[in-house]
């Protein structure tokens, strides 16, 4: 039982909290751009907390459902349940629908903006890992898709959509497609074998070249909203962190520790997040 309990888990990647983060993060900081217009409630702020945990799960658990015949093959997934046997198909799928209809409830607590925009939104989560097979960029779907909790998580407490939440949309859109490009280089041998595609693929030789410029593209629209929210002084003492960060992260890309330079992301992340709850939570 507690075999079987712990492959759940694994199936999920609780056990791997950073893919949790880094779909909270964007998320949060929708939610709290929101407040610069609107009064922001912790009851939403939960739902933003525990739907990140849901659909983050949802979306691995269907990921591997989808790639149980290939990630035997890759080395760095090989060991996944599916992919081991420990949990069927059957077992799996109950899972997932178990996962989709604790998504439901929760999103039945949210206004009517908001599960509009969620159920467009979880058509592309049940997509995405199909993406991998028949479109050459999947990391954009994924950036779209995952990306989406800004726009989601701002919907619950406003529905003014501002030209500042199209600017996070849009940036947070290039930060995911260059962490998850990073990631993707890890596999991209494994992937040339079988078949699957990848910016890391697609690119070639300046994937990480474009990883990088669509990083400053993420910094750029931060910095283009703090501008625009004449935001103080002290959020740019924070971007000066985040510029660090950049340049941290790129020791490990340079060593091909790619791993570890899409985990420096989970403090991107958190650094941009205080940055804007200072301004706009704190200082309101």
């Amino acid at each position: 039982m507690k075999i079987k309990i712990r492959s759940f888990i694994e199936l999920a990647r609780l056990n791997k909290p950073i893919g949790i983060y880094l779909l909270l993060w964007p998320s949060l900081l929708g939610y709290i751009l929101a407040g610069i217009n609107s009064e922001l409630h912790f009851t939403n702020f939960l739902i933003v907390l525990i739907g990140s945990i849901l659909v983050r799960s949802c979306g691995c658990v269907i990921n591997d459902i989808s790639d149980s015949k290939i990630d035997r093959h890759v080395k760095r997934t090989m060991n996944r349940p599916l992919a081991l046997g420990s949990i069927s198909i059957i077992e799996a799928w109950l899972f997932f629908t178990v996962l989709g209809i604790l998504s439901i409830f929760l999103l039945f607590q949210t206004n009517q903006l908001t599960i509009k925009i969620s159920l467009f939104f979880s058509i592309l989560i049940i997509l995405y890992p199909l993406t991998k097979r028949f479109f050459l960029a999947p990391q954009f779907i994924l950036g779209i898709t995952f990306g989406s909790g800004s726009i989601i998580a701002y919907s619950l407490e406003s529905n003014i959509f501002s030209i500042s939440i199209a600017i996070l949309y849009s940036g947070i859109i290039a930060w995911i497609v260059s962490f998850d490009t990073y990631y993707a280089l890890e596999d991209k041998n494994d992937d040339l074998k079988i078949g699957i595609n990848s910016t890391a693929i697609l690119w070639g030789g300046n994937a990480i070249k474009y990883s990088k410029m669509l990083h400053l593209f993420f910094y750029f629209c931060l910095l283009l909203i703090a501008v625009i929210n004449n935001f103080s002084f002290v959020f740019y003492l924070v971007f000066a962190v985040l510029i660090y960060l950049f340049f941290y992260q790129n020791k490990f890309v340079k060593n091909k520790k790619y791993i570890k330079a899409f985990k420096i992301n989970n403090a991107i992340g958190f650094v941009s997040f205080i940055g804007f709850f200072f301004e706009v939570v704190y200082l309101a």
